[in-house]
This record gives structure tokens, sequence and C-alpha cells, in this order.
């Protein structure tokens, strides 16, 4: 019997198997649906379904630069155990140079891209649910950035932390703010990007702050720009303290200007950031079930 295209969807439908293996599936089952759909669960078990659900908040980040095109990108899984697996490092790394060659619209854009590995194929996507059913863990593509600009840097610090800097100038002074920012993780590069919501946040934790020193108005006004003034040094590139700094003293600014090197740009992905980890109690959970069996009892 011959195997349809839309066959294998219907079984891909179904089971959230790779493309592949569902066309594998079907030729050993003669084309039967139902006796398809059993080879996979028996194969690849109900993992890929089940996983999907859980959540990714480990995971690495991944970054590309070739000429003038460069990607950046984060990958998660559900532990730090899998960040680790080679399989799904190749699929970080992959997708971060297909991410700057191809300068895809979204994740579902990414997804679509022709990609094969592992015997999985022939996109991105079917990669990644291919690794699901394969390690019994979920993972996703999160977020990613392309670049297109003559002076790209970029650094990943342990695959947790990835920086790309858009430069004109010294290479190798651009790679050091890379460093920098990996380990400083400043908002913006300088002074004036920082975006108003957060510098509006941190005059309002001033003003609650100098309020309760029972000081003149003049003086707690002194008090909270003087603070808004400190926060914007801190979280600005150029006035943060260059990591690398013999003296201690100099600026990113100030080594910027000795290595003729304008930074226009900064992007930094940090895994993990802003997901929300569940927090598994394990002494609650022993205790719940030993609840329900005394119940069922």
């Amino acid at each position: 019997m011959a195997i349809t295209a839309s066959m294998v969807a219907e079984l891909r439908a179904k089971t959230d198997a790779p493309m592949m293996e569902c066309k594998k599936a079907l030729t050993e089952a003669g084309g039967d649906m139902a006796k398809a759909e059993e080879l996979l669960r028996v194969k690849l078990g109900t993992k890929a379904g089940k996983a999907a659900s859980r959540v990714t908040a480990e995971g690495v980040v991944a970054a590309f630069i070739e000429g003038d095109k460069g990607g950046l990108v984060e990958v998660n899984s559900e532990t730090d155990f899998v960040s680790k697996n080679d399989s799904f490092m190749a699929m970080a790394n992959a997708a971060a140079k297909l991410v700057a060659l191809n300068n895809p619209a979204d994740l579902d854009a990414l997804g679509a891209l022709a990609y094969e590995q592992d015997g999985y194929g022939p996109t991105l996507e079917d990669v990644r649910k291919g690794l699901i059913g394969k390690i019994g863990e979920n993972m996703s593509f999160r977020r990613f950035k392309a670049f297109n600009n003559a002076g790209l840097a970029a650094y990943v610090h342990g695959s947790r932390i990835g920086v790309v800097v858009e430069f004109d100038g010294d290479a190798a002074a651009a790679k050091d703010v890379a460093m920098h920012v990996a380990a400083m993780k400043p908002v913006a590069v300088t002074s004036a990007d920082v975006p108003a919501e957060l510098i509006a946040k941190e005059r309002s934790v001033a003003e609650a702050k100098a309020a309760e020193s029972g000081k003149p108005a003049d003086i707690v006004a002194k008090m909270v720009d003087g603070s808004v003034q400190k926060f914007l040094k801190e979280v600005s590139l150029a006035d943060q303290v260059f990591v690398k700094a013999a003296d201690g003293k100099q600026t990113v600014a100030q080594m910027l200007k000795a290595a003729n090197t304008n930074v226009k740009a900064f992007t930094m992905f940090v895994v993990g950031e802003g997901i929300e980890k569940k927090a598994d109690d394990f002494a609650a959970e022993v205790a719940a079930q030993m609840a329900a069996a005394k119940t069922g009892a």
C-alpha cells in the first residue's frame, strides 16, 4: 500500500512523533493506521506527548557568527543534565547557525527550516520532536535574534549566558566587552538608553527611602537624584568599571575610546530568565502520598 503525505500527517497529529518516524511506522504496518500508532507508542512511548506540557527552565544559549551575519538562540530543557547532552547541544548550535544565515521571522519559521540530525528531519522542528521522544524530556526553542552588521563579537559563558555585541573598530576590544556584559549584566549601552520604566521604579524606591530620613524636602530631592544617578552608572555599560581594568577604575567607555572602538548595541540571553520554575517539595509530596494511602485503606 502506498504511504501518502496525508497519512503521515494524520499519524503525526495523533502521536506528535517526527515525520520520518511516522512514515517508517506506516510502511512497517502496511498502511494500517492503528498498527502504525501502536508501533510508535512502543518505540517512542508517549514521551513526546507527555513531555510537551512540562516546564523547560534549564537549557543553553548558543551563538554563531559568520562574516556580517550572526545568530543568538536560547533552547530550553527541563533539567540541567539534558542541557549537557551532545545531541541537544548540536541542535542548539545548529539553530544559532540557521538563525544567522536565514533570519527567520519567528519561532515557527525557525522550526520549519531544513535540518537533519540523529536520523530525524527534514526540519529543525522534526529534530526537536525526535529528540524529545529519544531523550524523554521536553525541550523548546524559546527565543532568538539574527544580526546583520559588519562588526559582530560573541561570547558564551558556560553555555548559560550568551552575548552578541555590534560594533565598529577593534574586534578584540569588542570581544572583551561581550565578556564584560556577561559578567556585569548592564541593561543599556549608555545611561540615556536605560528604559524609562526602570528609572521610574528606581526613583520610587529612592523616594520612599529618602522620605524616612526626616530631612528637609530640598535635601530629600538631592538624595533621590543622587540615588538615581548612581543607579544609572551601575546599569549603563559605558559607565561601568571595565572588568579587566588594570587600575580598577577605567570605565568601559574609556577602554573603548583608547581602542578607537564604538559599541552600537549588545544583546544578552540568560538561560531561563523570566521563566517560573516549579519548586518541588519532596517531603510534602511523600506526606500527601502516605495520607492518600491511609485514606484508601
